[in-house]
Order: structure tokens, then sequence, then C-alpha cells
């Protein structure tokens, strides 16, 4: 097939590799480099580097709204598009214009966690599964009938980066049946029950209240790992936390039990990986090596 795939960040390199190896990728688009590092020099996305090393042709346009970029993308004459985290809304006639249309892979079990953040907030909520849709895309927001579905559950200590990194392979592996199949797939119009809404991530929800229950502390630092990062402030300065469970223990809010187990307002958590400020992630046991966090210290 003639394939036009639209992605920007690592979720999406899988999936390209995976077209790439099967079909024709006729060209490649994503959002444009970006000022980055100390230098701030302009850097590619992920997508846009993979796609040079394999050759393919990459088009990074701001928007997609002029008649010049519907025109060039209708000149591709493409069977269908892929699209994966692109970052661009796609106005009707791009949706329209590949043969068999605009192809969604969306890291949720749709109708569920529609928008632009389903794998941090499947976490946070505390889900015991996730998984992929693939989605006919029309002009809503992941509105779209659902072609291919395939679910994955998700662990009690699995972090968002977990989880992102097995979807990322999933994905990439049911886009390959649903472009097999695609000719007599029949889509299926999402339920009108169950819809919630993945809200961008805001750094203003990274800071840890250790007021609240220990599970919605644990499934907080593991939803927001590894990016923005939970973090509190210790006695050793400040901890991004990076990985942690719920288990019984009770204290006052904030006070380390011992080890890095810390109280909450119900129940406790260990803190399995953390990193202090200028250095890199490490597990507990690594991390206490260094500073001294004795009982009854207290987290704020």
């Amino acid at each position: 097939m003639r394939v036009i795939f639209m992605g920007t960040p690592d979720f999406s390199v899988p999936v390209l590799e995976a077209l790439h190896a099967a079909h024709d990728v006729v060209c490649v688009y994503c959002q444009p480099p970006r000022p980055a590092g100390r230098g701030k020099k302009e850097r590619p996305t992920p997508v846009h580097a993979r796609a040079l090393e394999l050759g393919l042709i990459v088009r990074h346009p701001e928007r997609l709204k002029s008649a010049e970029e519907h025109e060039a993308f209708a000149a591709l004459k493409a069977d269908v598009a892929v699209v994966v985290a692109y970052g661009l809304i796609l106005p009707q006639i791009i949706l329209d214009s590949p043969k068999y249309g605009c192809l969604n892979i969306h890291a949720s079990l749709l109708p569920r966690w529609r928008g632009a953040a389903p794998i941090h907030r499947a976490v946070m909520a505390g889900d015991a599964e996730t998984g992929v849709c693939i989605m006919q895309m029309e002009a809503g927001l992941d509105t779209g009938p659902v072609v291919l579905c395939t679910r994955t559950p998700i662990g009690k200590a699995e972090t968002t980066g977990d989880v992102h990194d097995r979807l990322s392979q999933i994905g990439a592996g049911l886009i390959g049946q649903a472009l097999a199949q695609l000719p007599d797939l029949v889509p299926t119009p999402q339920p009108e029950e169950g819809v919630t809404y993945a809200a961008k991530i805001s750094k203003t929800e990274a800071r840890i209240d250790w007021a609240e229950p220990a599970d919605l502390v644990a499934r907080k630092i593991n939803g927001l790992s590894p990016f923005p990062g939970a973090w509190c402030e210790t006695p050793a300065g400040r901890l991004k936390l990076l990985n942690a469970v719920a288990r019984a223990g009770s204290g006052a809010p904030g006070t380390v039990l011992g080890g890095l187990q810390v109280a909450c307002g119900d129940g406790a958590i260990d803190i399995l990986k953390a990193q202090r400020e200028g250095k890199r992630p490490m597990t507990a046991e690594d991390l206490l090596r260094g500073i001294d966090l004795p009982v009854g210290s207290v987290f704020t």
C-alpha cells in the first residue's frame, strides 16, 4: 500500500518502522524541529530523525490549513494515512484525501480516555487494563469508529513509561493487521456510554500531597513517571519520585517510617525508584546509600 505516516514522538517510531518494512511509505509528516538542550539548537523529533535514517521523505508543516498543503497531500495519492501522536488537527479535506481515509492508533480502550494523555490518565486512575484502538478518523476528538482493538493489563507497580513502551509495540503490530484486512474491516461506532477525556498533563499536578490516600499517591507517582515526574521536598533536598507501591502503614502524612516507606493520609507507600536533582534515577536501596533520611524525617 501507498501509506502516508503522521507522527512525532518516540511512541510513534515503532509504528513507522513496521510500516516501512511492509509498505511503501510515500511521505512522513511530523512536528517541526524545536529548540532543545542547553544550546537551544533545533532538534528534529524522534519520528523525523528515524525517517531520515530510513531514507524517507519528511514534511513538517506548522499547520495543514493552506490550499498548498492540501494539494501536496493529495498529490501523494496515498491509499491510507496512519496517524499516531502527530500533534496537529487534520482538516476534513485531509481526512478525505486517501483512498481508505486516515487511521489513528490511539493508546486507550475507546471511548475511555479520548484526548492528549491517555496512558498517564489510565495509570493515574488505577485502571486494571488499557489497550490500543485503531480508529477511522473523523472531525471529532477521538470520536471515530473503531476497526480493531486489543487489551493489556496494567500492573500495580507499572509506570506510564512501562505501559507506553508496551502499547507502542502493540500498536505497531495491530496497524499491520488493520492494513492487511483494510478493505474488509467493518468500523464499529464508539458507544455513547463510558466517555472520558484524558486532559494534557500539567506540571502543577506533579507535587505530592501526602495527606491523600496511599493508593492515590502511588498511582500519581507511577502515572507521572518518567515525565513530568511527581516530586516532593525532603530534608535531603527535592526528590523526583519515579515508582511506588501502596502498602499498609500508619503515621503522620509525609513521615518516613523506615527506608523509603512514607506514611500517607491512609496507609503508606514504598518508594521503589527516585531521583535527586542533578543525579540519575536510582533504586531506593542505592539512593539511601548517598543520603540520610532516618525514621521520622518528614517529606512535604
